[in-house]
């Protein structure tokens, strides 16, 4: 392929001969002229040929990546892309790193000179701007000869064929991950640090220790009094290894947008919040994900890699764009969980997937399990409902239109707290928290 400096030359020499013709008039016949073009189009077209044959064959690449694998959404990190030069020739030119545009990479563009039997390496810059795997597409070179007239560049097969596969995958947001200390603090109230002198609602048998002044005495217990020859007391810890089931719902309710991000992204967020201070209380914590087939499925996993499976798993999840299967959602649960669990399905409040879908199901789920119905709602939704007095005829429709979808809402609630079902409400910068306090406050009281 022929660069500017090729065109730049045939275009220098025509103006200075057309320039020469005009200074000189007649005393250079047109057919010298002609002759002097002809001479000047053969030297640079041998010029250029001279040039492609000695740049460097960028098909003698070898092309390897070292670098991130993995990455949470809003960090970066950087990849790195090691060219061997196994041709006998310099090669100079530029490297195209191509990724997906949701991969964030930056530059895409490296100038590169290397020597024979050398190898370079070129960094590019990943901010990735959606969750998921984030593949690498291609990698075209493009080699200038040594007077840089033309150069060589790989075909799209060739480039295909050079480019080593390399897939980022980015985790989910995990905004509600500066929550965990504090939700932390205070599960060490009910069942770490703490243990309770007296037995109470929602707590099991966790030791025996010596008797102190203070100790209720209806706490000795006086076989082991008399076992010990000392006075020994009981002690009660909440109930540990409950199961918890958090199933995403991610149906066509899922993709809409509440902020600046996915209802899934925001249910997701909050089912990691939850899931790590589960874990912690020594609860099993299973994942499903599901619409009108199980997409994803977390179970019996070990409290010291759960996150990492979680992340993991949730990572590839999209919205699909069908009607959620809640009979599968709920034939799923009552398959999988024999004992009694509690289900926590992130999903909204509306009423027509609801009311059709998971009321005709949900008593005979309720019967065998604790469940939760979390839903995450758009603050702008309350806002678009009041109305200000300089409002138009079009604020007017369009706060009685949020008036009226708040209404709905409220009465799916009702009507599933008539269930049993215990539905945790708010707006998303709240969500993860509001659950996390809920699922605690269950425990504290032993309804899990």
């Amino acid at each position: 392929m022929i660069t500017w400096r090729a065109a730049a030359l045939l275009g220098g020499g025509a103006v200075i001969l057309a320039l020469a013709g005009i200074v000189a008039g007649d005393a250079i016949p047109a057919a010298g002229l002609w002759v002097a073009a002809g001479v000047l189009v053969l030297a640079v077209a041998g010029a250029c040929a001279l040039d492609w044959h000695n740049a460097a064959s960028p098909k003698l690449l070898r092309m390897s990546r070292t670098g991130e694998q993995s990455l949470w959404l809003g960090e970066s990190g950087q990849v790195s892309l090691l060219l061997q030069n196994r041709s006998d020739r310099v090669l100079t030119g530029r490297v195209r790193d191509a990724w997906v545009p949701s991969a964030g990479a930056a530059p895409a563009l490296h100038d590169v000179r290397i020597e024979p039997g050398r190898a370079v390496a070129v960094a590019t810059t990943l901010t990735p701007t959606r969750r998921g795997d984030r593949p690498a597409v291609r990698v075209l070179v493009r080699s200038v000869g040594p007077l840089g007239l033309m150069y060589r560049q790989t075909s799209r097969r060739t480039a295909d064929r050079l480019t080593p596969a390399w897939r980022l995958r980015v985790y989910p947001r995990f905004h509600s991950r500066r929550l965990l200390p504090e939700k932390l603090s205070r599960l060490r109230v009910l069942d770490g640090s703490v243990v309770t002198r007296g037995r109470g609602q929602g707590t099991e048998f966790d030791t025996l220790r010596e008797y102190v002044v203070g100790d209720d005495v209806r706490s000795i217990d006086w076989r082991g009094s008399a076992r010990r020859s000392d006075v020994v007391v009981r002690t009660w810890r909440p109930e540990r290894d409950r199961r918890l089931v958090c199933v995403l719902d991610t149906g066509r309710t899922s993709a809409a947008r509440i902020g600046d991000e996915p209802r899934l992204d925001a249910a997701m967020d909050a089912a990691l919040l939850l899931a790590s201070v589960a874990a912690r209380a020594d609860d099993r914590v299973d994942l499903l994900a599901v619409d009108t087939a199980v997409r994803a499925s977390v179970t019996d996993v070990d409290k010291r890699t759960l996150l990492f499976r979680l992340v993991t798993t949730m990572a590839p999840l999209e919205p699909a764009l069908v009607e959620t299967d809640f009979g599968l959602v709920a034939g799923e649960v009552l398959r999988r969980e024999r004992k009694r669990a509690l289900v926590v399905l992130f999903t909204a409040l509306e009423p027509g997937a609801l009311g059709e879908g998971l009321l005709p199901v949900l008593p005979q789920l309720a019967a065998r399990h604790k469940v939760i119905v979390a839903a995450v709602h758009d603050p702008e939704l309350s806002r678009m409902a009041r109305v200000m007095p300089d409002a138009t005829p079009a604020d007017v429709y369009a706060a009685a239109a949020a008036q009226r979808a708040l209404a709905e809402r409220d009465r799916v609630a009702a009507a599933l707290r008539r269930h049993g079902v215990e539905v945790v409400d708010a707006p998303a910068d709240e969500f993860a928290s509001r659950l996390t306090d809920h699922y605690l406050a269950l425990k504290a009281t032993g309804r899990l």
